[in-house]
């Protein structure tokens, strides 16, 4: 086996093995929310506000098929760390094999019912009628990149769980940077416009997509095992569904929720919907990211957890608590005190509005990173040893009060109202998380 590529994260100081597992996982994230910064940056700057808002419109559906991505991300890499720390390579390969048949069936699905729900469905959202069609054009090619996202993120989920966080970075450094330059020469030289943004993230994504599953496969065929190893398991597919569904169910269950408050704030007029669309991509970086960081604190957990290890865990929270907020302190000051600077990149200096209420969203939410990160680490030690209803019972508390305090604080105080939801459904929700932590028995 590929030892330098493959990491034991049963071993060595937890604080030590974890940050540098981590690290290069926080910056594949990065550059991986360059694919939807980008898109943004070119639709705002390249071609109009109108561009930006439809991207952004768009944007709250496409994180429902993201969540199912994530999920089958999340299921195939908890089980598959449990097997690699248990020294168990068989059963981990089968579950391997098993998460990707069952996932292109389930990728299928999604496809049939985008392509015929969508379009509905950005009706409900108030979708403003100028631009409707662009954020529908949006949408159709983005489904038609689905298997790539979903690859894409088995694999990525899969290089975490046999510990090596490096490969998946170099590929989305390399393919996030080339969507850059493909995004600007559609619509720039070849006037494409919002369909040139589409099509550049689904070369620039498919190509990586097809890379990292190559050498996914070869990593396994190098990893002997005693008996060749079943290519389907219904016993596996269950426990990989314990994990995959409720986390399907709860990036599903927040992408719905961001609809409702995304109609609510369709309501408040173009400019506000972009303002809104250009700083939500500025929060998302830094949510996905801690995100990001809480999966790695899930690997540690479950391989530590099957090596017969739960003494480590509670060292990786704390090492992971330690990154986040080191991580926090220099995105609060950038975004409170240069948050303007960075809305410029997405919007032009006479969108007065679209500025105003941008930079009124960050200021808001980036001083209470701290408290979210806080419980995206706890979550993935919950996520990690297979709490799923106490990681469950925290998100939804979230989603409800956010999506029923934006409703209600909107009729109140206006846009601002709904701002000011976001930090109230972390504070509780980190507290409940803490909580259920606190009573764990790994």
């Amino acid at each position: 086996m590929a030892k330098d590529l493959n990491k034991d994260l049963t071993v060595g100081n937890p604080q030590t093995v974890l940050w540098k597992f981590c690290l290069p996982m926080f910056g594949s994230i990065l550059f991986q929310q360059l694919y939807n910064i980008a898109d943004s940056l070119v639709a705002g700057r390249f071609i109009s506000e109108n561009a930006l808002a439809a991207v952004g419109n768009s944007y709250n559906v496409t994180l429902i098929f993201i969540a199912f991505a994530f999920g089958c991300n999340i299921g195939c890499s908890v089980i598959v760390s449990q097997y690699f720390g248990a020294k168990d390579y068989s059963r981990m390969k089968t579950a391997v094999y098993t998460t990707l048949i069952a996932s292109a069936v389930l990728c299928a699905a999604l496809m049939l019912i985008g392509f015929v729900f969508c379009g509905p469905l950005l009706s409900q959202m108030r979708t403003q009628p100028e631009i409707l069609a662009d954020s529908a054009l949006y949408m159709d090619i983005y489904i038609l990149g689905l298997p790539f996202l979903f690859f894409y993120n088995i694999a990525t989920g899969i290089f975490s769980a046999l510990g090596d966080s490096k490969t998946p970075f170099f590929f989305l450094a390399a393919s996030s940077t080339s969507n850059i330059a493909v995004d600007i020469l559609f619509v720039n030289c070849f006037h494409m416009g919002i369909a040139g943004v589409a099509w550049a993230t689904f070369l620039c994504q498919g190509i990586s997509c097809a890379l990292s599953m190559l050498l996914i496969l070869k990593r396994l065929s190098a990893i002997q095992t005693e008996k060749k190893a079943a290519l389907f398991s219904s016993a596996l597919l269950k426990k990989l569904a314990v994990i995959a569904i409720p986390s399907i169910l709860q990036q599903s269950f927040i992408s719905v929720g961001n609809i409702f408050i995304q109609s609510v704030i369709n309501s408040f007029g173009i400019s506000v919907t972009a303002g809104y669309s250009a700083a939500v991509k500025l929060n998302n970086l830094v949510i996905t990211s801690f995100t990001t960081l809480g999966n790695g604190v899930s690997n540690f957990t479950a391989q530590n957890i099957g090596a017969g290890l739960p003494d480590r865990v509670k060292s990786g929270r704390r090492a992971g608590l330690k990154l986040v907020w080191c991580i926090c302190i220099p995105i609060v000051l950038l975004y409170i005190c240069l948050g303007r600077c960075l809305l410029l990149l997405f919007l032009d200096s006479t969108s007065e509005e679209a500025l105003r209420t941008g930079l009124q969203f960050l200021r808001i939410l980036s001083p209470f990173y701290f408290v979210v990160s806080a419980k995206l680490v706890t979550d993935g030690v919950l996520r990690g040893a297979g709490a799923m209803n106490a990681f469950m019972a925290a998100t939804f508390t979230d989603l409800i009060l956010r999506v029923v305090l934006a409703f209600c604080f909107s009729s109140l105080f206006g846009a601002v109202g709904i701002w000011c939801a976001w930090p109230i459904g972390w504070t509780i929700a980190t507290g409940m998380s803490v909580c259920f932590y606190r009573k764990l028995k790994c």
